[in-house]
C-alpha cells in the first residue's frame, strides 16, 4: 500500500517536476506523470516512485517504495520525511503571495506558476557536489557528468529488471581516485575539491548536515566558503538546494541576473549588486522568486494558463518549454 501524502496548497505536481523530465532514467527522472529517484532510507536504497492521485486543487501524493518487501514502518515514516522534502510539499506559498503582494511583475508571475514549488537535495553533500561539478561550465554539460558519475560511483538497485542508482555517498566518492573522476568528465580541480569534501564528510571532520541547524545563512555562507573550491556563488547554491533556504539569491550567477533582467528591464543587463537590491522586495523569498523568473524565461506556466507569457506584458513570452529540465542552480541530476 502506498504512502499517501497531502501537500499545503496551492500545489502542483507535474508543474513542480518537471523540471526533472529531461533526467537520466535510471538516476531521477519525471515521466508519464511519475518522479522516480532512489533514496537512503536508514542506510539502505530504495526507489520511491510518486504519482498525484488527487484533484487538482486538493492534491494526494501516492509513494510507492521499491522493492515493497519487508519495509518497516519507520522506513516508510523515513520515507514519507525525505519526500516530502525533497519535492518542498509543505513550504507555504500563501506567504510567498504576501511578501510579493506589491510587486505587479512577481505576482502575476506567481499567478502563471500557480503551486510551482523548488525541489531539494536529499542531502546538503549532494548539493555541495552538483555545486562544484557546475561551476563555470552549461547546466547540459554538467547533468551529463553528474549522471556518469552516479551510474560509476553510486549503489545500484535492481527493481523489475532495471538497475537505478543512488546518489554517491561520501564514502564512495572518498574512496575514487582523481583518475576516476576525471573519466566522468570532471576537471582535474573539480575532482579535488570533491575528494577533499568527500573525505572530510567520511571521517567526520565536517558535518554538513549539521548546518541546516545555524540560522544565520551568511554565517553558513561563510564556513562553506572556507572549503577548498567553494566561493561564495557555490555556497550560495547548496544553501538553496541542500538546506532551502529561500532567503538566499545567487545574485552573482549569470542566468538568474539575465532573468530578473527580462523581467524588470527588458534588453538590458543588470549587475549582482542591482539584482541583490530588486530582490530586496521579496523578503525572506528571494530564492524562491528567483526560481520562478527563471521557470518564466523558460516558457514553463502551469495547468491552464492560457500562455500569454507571465507577468501579464511585463516579461518576455514565447519561449520554448522544451528547457523546463534544465532550470541552472536549483536543481540537479
Amino acid at each position: 500500500m502506498p504512502l499517501l501524502l497531502h501537500p499545503h496548497t496551492p500545489y502542483d505536481f507535474a508543474l513542480s517536476c518537471r523540471v526533472f523530465s529531461e533526467g537520466d532514467p535510471s538516476v531521477r527522472r519525471f515521466e508519464q506523470g511519475t518522479f522516480r529517484q532512489v533514496l537512503r532510507v536508514n542506510g539502505k536504497p530504495a526507489l520511491v516512485q510518486v504519482r498525484d492521485v488527487g484533484e487538482e486543487w486538493d492534491p494526494v501524493l501516492a509513494v510507492d517504495i521499491l522493492p515493497g518487501g519487508g519495509v518497516t514502518p519507520r522506513e516508510r515514516e523515513k520515507a514519507e520525511e525525505q519526500v516530502s522534502s525533497l519535492l518542498s510539499i509543505h513550504d507555504d506559498l500563501e506567504q510567498f503571495f504576501i511578501a510579493i503582494r506589491h510587486d505587479p511583475v512577481m505576482s502575476g508571475i506567481s499567478r502563471d506558476l500557480l503551486g510551482l514549488r523548488a525541489p531539494q537535495s536529499a542531502t546538503v553533500f549532494e548539493a555541495l557536489v552538483a555545486s562544484i561539478i557546475e561551476q563555470q561550465i552549461s547546466i547540459r554539460v554538467a547533468r551529463v557528468i553528474e549522471a556518469r558519475m552516479v551510474r560509476r560511483f553510486g549503489e545500484g538497485l535492481e527493481v523489475a529488471g532495471r538497475t537505478y542508482f543512488a546518489y554517491p555517498a561520501p564514502e564512495d566518492l572518498a574512496a575514487c581516485t582523481a583518475e576516476e573522476l576525471r573519466s566522468c568528465g570532471l576537471s582535474a580541480r573539480k575532482g579535488e575539491y570533491i575528494l577533499d569534501a568527500a573525505g572530510m564528510v567520511a571521517d567526520g571532520t565536517l558535518d554538513l548536515e549539521s548546518l541546516k541547524e545555524v540560522r544565520d545563512s551568511n554565517r553558513i555562507i561563510e564556513e562553506l566558503c572556507e572549503l577548498r573550491g567553494v566561493g561564495r556563488w557555490t555556497a550560495e547554491f547548496v544553501l538553496l538546494r541542500g538546506m532551502h533556504r529561500l532567503d538566499i539569491i545567487p545574485a552573482d550567477d549569470l542566468g538568474v541576473r539575465r532573468a530578473i533582467a527580462s523581467a524588470y528591464y527588458p534588453g538590458q543587463r543588470i549587475s549582482a549588486d542591482r539584482a541583490r537590491a530588486i530582490a530586496e522586495q521579496w523578503g525572506a523569498w528571494k530564492g524562491l522568486a528567483a526560481y520562478y523568473l527563471l521557470a518564466a524565461e523558460h516558457g514553463v506556466h502551469a495547468r491552464g494558463n492560457d500562455g500569454e507569457g507571465p507577468g501579464k506584458g511585463t516579461h518576455e513570452s514565447g519561449r520554448t518549454s522544451a528547457r523546463t529540465g534544465r532550470l541552472k542552480g536549483f536543481t540537479h541530476t
